[in-house]
C-alpha cells in the first residue's frame, strides 16, 4: 500500500520582541491510492537563544526550516507507521456497526 505524507505547520507562537519561535503545531497527513486518508497532529516546543549563531527570526523562516525543527524533535518514521496502521484499519475493518434487522 503505498501512502504519499504531507507534513505541514499549521501555526506558531513566537516572541514579538525577538522572533524568537517558542512552539510549532504539525501535521502530517497520508493519503493512499484510494483516497482513504489519517492524520496526526502536535505540537513541539523550543527555548531559542536569539544571541546564538544560527537563530532564525520568525519573519525568515520557511516551512521547510520548521519542518526541520519538528522532524529533529518528533520520531518521523513512527508517526508515518501510525499513520499506516490508520488507514490499514480504514480499508480493512475487522469490526462493524449495525442492527440485522435494519438492513
Amino acid at each position: 500500500m503505498a501512502i504519499t505524507y504531507t507534513w505541514s505547520i499549521s501555526n506558531m507562537q513566537h516572541e514579538i520582541s525577538d522572533g524568537a519561535v517558542i512552539t510549532a503545531h504539525w501535521y502530517c497527513l497520508g493519503t493512499d491510492a484510494d483516497l482513504i486518508s489519517a492524520r496526526s497532529y502536535g505540537t513541539t516546543s523550543y527555548t531559542p537563544d536569539p544571541s546564538a549563531a544560527g537563530f532564525i527570526p520568525y519573519d525568515d523562516l520557511t516551512e521547510e526550516i520548521v519542518l526541520g525543527w519538528v522532524h529533529g524533535s518528533v520520531d518521523k518514521d513512527a508517526t508515518e507507521s501510525a499513520i499506516a496502521a490508520k488507514i490499514d484499519a480504514i480499508a480493512n475493518p475487522t469490526t462493524a456497526d449495525g442492527v440485522p434487522w435494519a438492513a
